[in-house]
């Protein structure tokens, strides 16, 4: 069973193209949880990495609690700038489920708080920076799944 990436409320379309090519690349799956911030087939997204739609697993959700029930309750983790554990120091398996916060405020005290502390992920950066961009972090945090899995 594949990776799953999760976007919850995405809103720029060129991050999501981009992880659209990233999925279509890598074998995972994508799936985005509305509102999102752009329509589908906005042109912005195409460019980016639309034109890899055919070749990803791209699928909407109307809530992030829809999205893992249609996924079976996976086992997944919300990355954030406020983790506890390193993006490179869990152990990932195939079917876990990465959910990646909108790009203008993360993920919401709600949804941190349903995931289990040790499943709090953060990508190391250096003191006093914001943030990376969505589209880097998610590629970093698949990127480092799929190693693990020593790329199959």
């Amino acid at each position: 069973m594949p990776l799953n990436v999760v976007l919850f409320q995405p809103e720029i379309p060129p991050n999501t193209g981009n992880i659209i090519r990233l999925c279509a690349n890598s074998g995972a799956r994508l799936h985005l949880v509305r509102p999102l911030g752009f329509r589908l087939d906005a042109k912005a997204v195409r460019r980016a990495g639309l034109d890899y739609h055919d070749l990803a697993d791209v699928r909407e959700h109307a809530s992030l609690s829809d999205c893992l029930v249609s996924l079976g309750q996976p086992r997944w983790f919300a990355f954030t700038t406020r983790g506890g554990a390193r993006h490179d120091e869990v152990h990932y398996t195939d079917g876990d489920a990465l959910v990646f916060g909108p790009e203008t405020r993360g993920l919401p005290e709600d949804v941190l708080h349903a995931c289990p502390a040790g499943r709090r992920v953060r990508i190391p950066m250096r003191a006093g920076a914001r943030s990376l961009n969505l589209s880097n972090v998610v590629a970093i945090a698949v990127y480092e799944a799929w190693r693990q899995a020593d790329f199959r």
